[in-house]
């Protein structure tokens, strides 16, 4: 399904110019011209982004902005034709996702589009994903919702979660947290897999995600 971009710009010549710059880059656009106008669109059906003016008759953008937050969370792109009215838009916590100040190049307009909707597919990713583990920010998320671990069970987990559905034993196991507790045992690789199994029924009940190979150790698998 082609990406919809919504431009809502009372300027002709320039909302032409936008339509032809998005459309070249493979997304469907439509114009429209009336704030009031626009607002009953994105409740008919709402685009995949909104690039929006802040200067519009029948409802201001600012106003569009925080109307379509209210129902929405589309990403929004707005224009305004003064610099210094972009300081006073982020004082004013519009929810919009970026801004843009009139004279500006379509290039950029489209390269911002592409860069919002990247961002947006992946935290869509991310959300749809049972688990996600951030290595580098030593954090766990269940359904975008983040897993209270000590420094020992964040490893542990991360360990297994490199190679999913391997084995491990608790001999590698214990070399993954012995950074954290040099005189870690086999029984404290149980007791941090208990702890950890308890954490994660909490997010995710009836769902087991570290399993018990008998004899051998265990296994990460959502």
């Amino acid at each position: 399904m082609t990406t919809s971009i919504l431009i809502v710009e009372d300027e002709g010549d320039l909302s032409s110019v936008m339509r032809d710059y998005v459309t070249a880059a493979g997304y469907a656009a439509t114009v429209i011209a009336d704030g009031a106008e626009a607002l009953a669109s994105v409740r008919r059906s709402v685009p995949d982004l909104i690039v929006l003016d802040v200067m519009l008759p029948g409802l201001d953008g600012l106003t569009l902005c925080k109307a379509v937050r209210a129902f929405s969370e589309v990403p929004i792109i707005m224009v305004t034709a003064r610099v210094q009215e972009i300081d006073r838009l982020l004082g004013l916590e519009t929810g919009a996702d970026d801004y843009m100040c009139k004279p500006f190049s379509p290039r950029e307009m489209v390269a911002r589009i592409k860069a919002i909707l990247r961002r947006a597919r992946a935290n869509d990713a991310d959300e749809q994903r049972p688990f996600v583990i951030d290595e580098a920010a030593c954090i766990v998320r269940i359904h975008a919702q983040p897993l209270d671990l000590t420094s020992a069970e964040f490893n542990l987990l991360a360990a297994m979660a490199r190679r999913p559905g391997v084995i491990h034993s608790r001999a590698q196991l214990l070399d993954a947290i012995s950074r954290d507790n040099l005189d870690a045992t086999d029984r404290a690789i149980d007791s941090h897999v208990k702890n950890l199994r308890r954490k994660i029924a909490v997010a995710i009940p009836d769902v087991e995600v570290i399993h018990s190979v008998y004899g051998l150790g265990y296994r990460f698998e959502v």
